[in-house]
């Protein structure tokens, strides 16, 4: 997969992708991912990539003309199958969207920053728009940094258990069982008695069960 990622503000990415998964998908050749400044595509001596809004108001606006110098230069290169805005406007980031994010060969991530973008940035590059929640940050690095995140581990072969991706919560629409590690008794507290059984068939009745009951308590608006 191939992620281009529009910002402001690109250390902020480059540390958080220099580390951990996203970093050994990326030299296990899973990822190509490139993080572009918008200030670069900047027509200004200033570099700057904001202006007022018409109308007056609070607030400053991303300029059209930076975005747009960007994006033509990476369709130039590449034609993506998704140009996405983060932005708390959009639908919000759930499991079965990292899932169908994963399937795709190139996708474009464009930060919010400010009050927001020109709006004829929707019409003329925007395909999809996504939140990762109803609140508003800073800029759309960080939800940038969680949809990469959450959509490249469904990658086939980006976790080292493939199978682990496919037990996670919401995959199923409910919330994964309790799960538990040695040792088996803790502080008084001891590991289900099923889980040390040996009887597969029963552990993974337990699991469903489990399951269906942690959803209900912490999210019963899932089971609705």
């Amino acid at each position: 997969m191939k992620i281009d990622i529009i910002t402001v503000h690109p250390p902020l990415l480059e540390s958080f992708f220099s580390h951990s998964m996203v970093n050994r998908s990326i030299q296990r050749g899973f990822l190509e991912l490139h993080i572009h400044n918008l200030r670069d595509y900047s027509n200004n001596a200033h570099r700057s990539v904001d202006d007022y809004p018409y109308g007056g108001g609070p607030g400053m606006v991303l300029s059209l003309e930076p975005l747009s110098n960007c994006l033509d230069h990476l369709i130039s290169i590449s034609k993506p199958d998704d140009i996405i805005l983060l932005t708390p406007d959009g639908k919000t980031l759930n499991q079965g969207l990292a899932n169908e994010l994963s399937s795709k060969n190139h996708l474009i991530l464009v930060c919010g920053h400010y009050k927001g973008v020109d709006d004829r940035l929707r019409e003329l590059y925007i395909s999809r728009e996504i939140s990762i929640g109803d609140y508003v940050l800073t800029g759309g690095e960080i939800p940038a940094a969680v949809l990469v995140d959450a959509t490249i581990r469904l990658i086939p072969g980006v976790l080292n258990d493939e199978s682990s991706a496919l037990s996670d919560s919401f995959q199923n629409g409910l919330l994964s069982e309790p799960i538990y590690t040695r040792p088996s008794v803790f502080r008084g507290i001891s590991v289900p008695e099923i889980l040390l059984s040996g009887n597969f068939k029963a552990i993974d009745e337990w699991r469903i069960q489990a399951s269906l009951e942690k959803t209900k308590k912490n999210r019963p608006d899932l089971l609705e």
